[in-house]
């Protein structure tokens, strides 16, 4: 025996029907349902793809063509087969390593300080004053460390000369690459606190009470339980601190007027005209391999986050 809903219909012969349009109507009906629910998300879809997309696309397409027009490896050949370019991905690549793995150390540090201090004002100044740092760069940082460090009338150097502790006397300067380095600390250090400290807060106490339980030191907790569980978020948030110093600009433009070569600045000069003749494609291929180099450091975060997220959910 069939039994028949509101909307079926039987035919002479005792078969089922739907009446007519019913299928229409319901898609109708799910494709409105579906825009009426993502329309709040179209606006920010058309800002990445007007932003992000389009750009993105137009840097692919030029990297690979030729002033004529025609496809060609030629630029890429060209940053990578030596000279400035190749220099340039060499300095941009040291200094993301270094100013994430420094950085990545010691806002680790400053993080754990944080999750075992017992003071509320102290953990509200510090995640307050994280947020600003983090958030400031550029000319303003430049000045504010020209200004403390400078060789001659620097105000820290000042401080320090009367100690035998002048910097510049020991082969050190501001505007080279252990400089530039030293400035990009400032910001990246305040920015892996804020990435990692809710991970710390994400160790559950049970875990650490367990561990005393069974007669273990803090120190033997934090290395079976708490280092194994929060290393894959510290090294998650140690590649996007590389991602962050490998594509910084404006701070290491403003400090140093394009003297250290670095593939920002580089495609900086080129976008201004200071390239060589029939090389004008040269800026589209190293923001091309700079895209590469940062959507490997995204999969790598993903995949570490994604673990992270296992224990820390």
């Amino acid at each position: 025996m069939t039994v028949l809903s509101d909307y079926d219909t039987a035919t002479p012969d005792g078969d089922v029907a739907s009446r007519p349009g019913r299928g229409r109507t319901g898609g109708v009906g799910a494709l409105v349902r579906s825009l009426r629910t993502s329309a709040p998300v179209l606006p920010f879809l058309t800002y990445v793809i007007l932003v992000l997309g389009v750009p993105t696309a137009v840097i692919v397409l030029y990297a690979f063509r030729s002033n004529t027009g025609h496809f060609t490896w030629s630029n890429i050949h060209t940053i990578l087969a030596g000279g400035q370019y190749r220099a340039g991905f060499e300095t941009s690549l040291k200094l993301a390593v270094v100013t994430a793995v420094v950085p990545g150390v010691l806002g680790t540090l400053v993080a754990y300080a944080l999750s075992t201090s017992e003071h509320a004002l102290f953990k509200r100044i510090t995640s307050a004053t994280a947020g600003v740092l983090a958030q400031f760069g550029g000319v303003n940082l430049a000045f504010m460390f020209i200004a403390g460090f400078a060789a001659t009338n620097g105000i820290v150097t000042e401080w320090l000369r009367p100690l035998g502790l002048d910097p510049w006397n020991h082969g050190w300067s501001l505007y080279k690459f252990w400089g530039v380095a030293f400035v990009y600390v400032y910001f990246q250090l305040p920015l892996m606190v804020l990435i990692i400290t809710p991970a710390f807060a994400g160790l559950r106490p049970a875990w650490r009470e367990a561990a005393e339980n069974l007669g273990a030191s803090r120190w033997r907790y934090w290395r079976h339980v708490g280092m194994p569980v929060l290393t894959p978020a510290i090294l998650g948030s140690m590649f996007l601190l590389f991602g962050s110093g490998f594509s910084a600009y404006a701070t290491a433009e403003a400090l140093t007027a394009g003297t250290i070569a670095v593939t920002p600045i580089q495609i900086g000069a080129i976008l201004q005209g200071n390239v060589i003749a029939g090389e004008q494609n040269i800026a589209y291929a190293l923001a091309f391999a700079m895209i590469v180099i940062l959507l490997v450091t995204v999969i790598f975060y993903v995949l570490l986050r994604r673990r992270t997220t296992r224990w820390l959910r």
